[in-house]
Formats: structure tokens, C-alpha cells, sequence
């Protein structure tokens, strides 16, 4: 008597997800332009052509703030840190979004740009002074946010201590 063999299991289906656009991973190399979109052989995917969104997050640990600024560009985290980073992003309109989370979120500031294939667009961010203000974001170096209030703060408190100072030598 022979039993029916069963077919072999199959395995189930990976769901493909939509493409968005968006960054790519990050890697350690650069990304290098992309030639032509078009495939080389029959039936290979085109790849998606990329560019390079240089950002510069203006200070460090010691002159900024100990928590580093989160980015997301086209609403997609990517690792951040004070400094020069080359974030390879898919050609085409993208939005940056940066803003730092302590006690509350602050520092918020966001740029829309248009990258070129193989271009690199210059973006910088400085973070505020106090987490009461906005950041500052362009295509240039940006001032930070919050140096007034800082100014009149010290400049109070100076005050105070001359005050003190002078009433000190007026009651001896």
C-alpha cells in the first residue's frame, strides 16, 4: 500500500511595501549618482536615482545641549549628531524636520528642498539657547535662537551683584 506524498510546504509570501519616497539606509560609503535609470539586462530593476543632503548641525555636547537633535526627513527618523553628515536621500522634493526632546519638545525647525540626482544640498540647523525658542534652519549658517534672552538674564544678574556690592560697602 502506498501513501500519497504531500506536495513540499510552500513558503508564505513576504508582503512588499510600497515604495516612498524617503531616505535610504545610511552607509558607510557615499552613495555614487546614479548613471541611468534604466536597467542594464532584461528584467533588472531600475535603481532609484539619489542625491545627498549635507546637514550640519551647528555646536557640540559641550556648547549646545547634552541630547542631540532628532532629524527626520520626509518623516522618516535618521541618525543625527552634532557636526558635518551626508544623509543620501531619493532625488526629488524632501522635508527636513529637526527639533530636540528634553522635558518638552523644542527647537523645532523644518526646510523643504528639491535634490538633483548626484547633487548635495547644504542644510544647516542651530539649535536654540533655551528650550523656549524655535531652532533656526537654512541653506546657510544660521544664528542661534534665544542669545537675547540669554544677554538680559546675565545682564540682570549682573546688575544684581553690582547692587549687592555697592549696598554692601554703603552699610560699612
Amino acid at each position: 500500500m502506498t501513501v500519497p506524498s504531500s506536495p513540499p510546504p510552500v513558503p508564505p509570501e513576504q508582503p512588499t511595501q510600497p515604495t516612498q519616497p524617503g531616505p535610504p539606509a545610511e552607509s558607510a560609503q557615499p552613495i555614487a549618482p546614479v548613471q541611468s535609470a534604466q536597467p542594464t539586462q532584461p528584467g533588472q530593476q531600475a535603481q532609484p536615482a539619489v542625491g545627498t543632503i549635507r546637514l550640519t548641525i551647528q555646536g557640540s555636547v559641550l556648547t549646545s545641549n547634552a541630547i542631540t537633535p532628532r532629524v527626520r526627513i520626509n518623516g522618516h527618523p535618521v541618525p543625527s549628531r552634532y557636526g558635518v553628515q551626508d544623509l543620501p536621500v531619493y532625488v526629488g522634493p524632501n522635508h527636513i524636520d529637526v527639533d530636540t526632546q528634553w522635558m518638552r519638545t523644542y527647537g523645532q525647525a523644518g526646510i523643504d528642498t528639491t535634490v538633483a540626482p548626484g547633487q548635495v544640498v547644504e542644510v544647516w540647523y542651530a539649535p536654540p539657547v533655551h528650550q523656549f525658542a524655535r531652532g533656526n534652519i537654512g541653506f546657510t549658517k544660521q544664528p542661534r535662537p534665544g542669545m537675547g534672552c540669554l544677554w538680559v538674564g546675565l545682564g540682570v544678574l549682573a546688575l544684581f551683584v553690582v547692587l549687592a556690592v555697592v549696598a554692601g560697602a554703603l552699610a560699612s
